[in-house]
């Protein structure tokens, strides 16, 4: 686990290129719930990578503080993070992160949440929260639609990958992830938050073959591959995407779940 954490890492410019940043209206939902504008409130965000959604929230006013294990990744969220003094990067885990003793009003993370040690992640975001503190989990998935380019990406990685396949990768996506239908029980089970809300937030980006690729080049699971397989899957991608045309248009949306601490 802590070797996909951080494999990141050697990439972090080309995610910090090729990653989607977070609609203004994800922003919206999470301050609304958290009860505040942004300039009244102080956060702790967990694996902040590049800092996408950093600058997202410290454009707001927020006061955050942001956790991102990998020392390549935190590079280029301090570069990214340098106009906001109200944001302090610190290069650790959640898990050996010393909770502080000022509590948060906020606690958030994207697309990282997963890479946190079950048994550790509720616990210690409770811990780190004021009382009637939110909670705000949010990620990218994609929608495919039935679309014919799917289905060929769907034979092409039972034919090449079929282990990769079976794990569901995050992106391209062509299975539901498993996780996601999980995640409210998993916070309610954990008996330290109130009912949790799930907001759902619909977009779509058109990728050329080279940017289809460049994303795949950002996926653990992909870089994790033997480097001749992972060179022949791509080159096998991008002639599928040309011979849609060169560019083709997928659909996405955000998920995000919303908790109070009890």
């Amino acid at each position: 686990m802590r070797e996909q954490r951080l494999v990141f890492g050697e990439v972090a410019e080309l995610y910090d290129r090729a990653r989607a940043a977070y609609s203004e209206a994800v922003i919206d939902d999470v301050l609304r719930f958290a009860g505040g504008d942004g300039s009244r409130l102080r956060a702790l965000e967990v694996g902040a990578g590049t800092g996408k959604a950093t600058v997202a929230f410290a454009v707001r006013g927020l006061a955050i503080v942001a956790i991102e294990p990998s020392a390549a990744m935190a590079a280029v969220a301090r570069r990214n993070c340098k106009p906001f003094p109200n944001v302090r990067l610190e290069c650790t885990t959640f898990e050996d992160w010393a909770v502080e003793a000022n509590p948060f009003d906020l606690v958030f993370s994207a697309q990282a949440w997963h890479w946190v040690t079950p048994e550790v992640r509720y616990v210690k975001a409770a811990e780190a929260l004021a009382g009637g503190g939110t909670l705000a989990l949010f990620w990218h998935r994609t929608r495919w639609q039935g679309e014919d380019l799917r289905a060929e990406l769907e034979d092409l990685y039972r034919r090449l990958v079929p282990e990769l396949y079976a794990k569901d990768p995050g992106f391209p996506g062509l299975t539901q992830p498993r996780g996601d239908d999980r995640l409210v029980d998993e916070i309610k089970g954990s008996g330290l938050f109130g009912e949790p809300t799930m907001h759902d937030h619909p977009w779509s980006v058109t990728f050329t073959a080279d940017s289809f690729v460049e994303l795949l080049l950002t996926q653990s699971d992909h870089r994790l591959l033997p480097e001749d397989t992972r060179a022949e899957l791509f080159e096998a991608v991008r002639s599928i995407v040309t011979a849609h045309g060169g560019e083709v248009v997928v659909p996405h949306t955000t998920l995000l779940a919303l908790a109070r601490r009890r």
